[in-house]
């Protein structure tokens, strides 16, 4: 029986022939998504910025006023209400009022067996209260999470290889991070812990993809030292093309059943994920590869003066 392949032998695509305009594009979607950022701002959830969230489903469609005004008499605070499951579904997000954690783990006791009275058949599935100061450690854990995450795997790539590999890896990251995130604020999608995760999954992804990609390219500036760049550059990456091909799409996958079958509960973690693995697959290819063009990288930028005078191994 003759294998599945969904990448052929021979395969010789010319990736860098694009190199120049993938990375202006990349570069104006990357400062698009920091702007965004910084006009729009993050949807942050409870996690990270305190406060009570309660979710419940409806057996009939409700519209966010008709929601909205029966919540507000119940005098707890202007509610944030973010629409999920086709009109008959709710995040009911309130903010945290004065005093001890009590209080505050009351107004929840009193909106999820308020919902069901006033509307009959509905469903309270979840209800949280998270304080200010527990908010705030972990909005800053968060943040520093993924700021380690991506520094480290910038050093290691920079001990592994050469510093031009760490700076491509760490533009890298920052690209996937910043379109992920730019996303997240275009959607107004909440971003709590779940969506960390997912970051720091993604950082983990494009790491691994890099390193492959990486690794063949180091193979062949020493099989083929008088090779110039940009062919060898393609070489590795048409090499390194069914692997990353066959990764990503079994991800992709898995993760697009989740999407339309998973719970909601998940769905913010599930698309980061998705889309980070996206966007990680064409940067490993369409940044990291050609910023060692960049940077100045050549065949023989590596070796020893000695060795520059060996005989070479000749491309197949």
């Amino acid at each position: 029986m003759k294998l599945l392949k969904l990448v052929p032998d021979n395969t010789n695509i010319d990736f860098m022939r694009w190199r120049n305009f993938a990375l202006l594009l990349s570069l104006a979607a990357t400062i698009a998504s920091l702007v965004l950022i910084g006009v729009r701002g993050l949807n942050l959830g409870i996690d990270f910025v305190g406060g009570q969230q309660v979710r419940v489903s409806f057996a009939q469609p409700v519209t966010i006023e008709q929601l909205r005004a029966r919540v507000a008499t119940l005098g707890v605070g202007d509610a944030t209400i973010q629409e999920f499951g086709g009109g008959k579904g709710y995040v009911i997000r309130l903010p945290r009022p004065d005093g001890p954690d009590a209080a505050a783990n009351a107004v929840v006791t009193k909106v999820r067996a308020f919902l069901p009275t006033a509307f009959p058949g509905a469903v309270v599935s979840a209800g949280e209260s998270v304080s200010g100061k527990v908010s705030q450690e972990l909005a800053k854990d968060g943040a520093l999470a993924i700021l380690f995450a991506m520094i480290g795997i910038a050093a290691y790539i920079w001990i592994r290889f050469e510093w031009q590999f760490g700076v491509g890896a760490l533009v890298t990251l920052f690209h996937d991070v910043a379109m992920t995130l730019g996303f997240f604020s275009l959607t107004q999608l909440p971003v709590d812990l779940n969506v960390v995760a997912a970051v720091l999954t993604i950082v983990g992804y494009s790491l691994n993809d890099t390193v492959v990609i990486f690794d063949r390219i180091r193979e062949n500036l020493r099989k083929f030292r008088k090779m110039a760049i940009v062919p060898l550059l393609n070489q590795s990456l048409n090499e390194t093309l069914s692997r990353t091909i066959v990764t990503s799409l079994s991800i992709l996958l898995a993760l697009a059943a989740l999407l339309l079958l998973g719970p909601d509960v998940i769905f913010g973690l599930t698309i980061a994920i998705f889309l980070g693995i996206f966007i990680g697959t064409y940067s490993s290819i369409y940044i990291s590869a050609p910023m060692l063009v960049l940077l100045g990288v050549q065949p023989d930028s590596f070796l020893r003066v000695e060795d520059k005078d060996q005989p070479q191994e000749q491309p197949a």
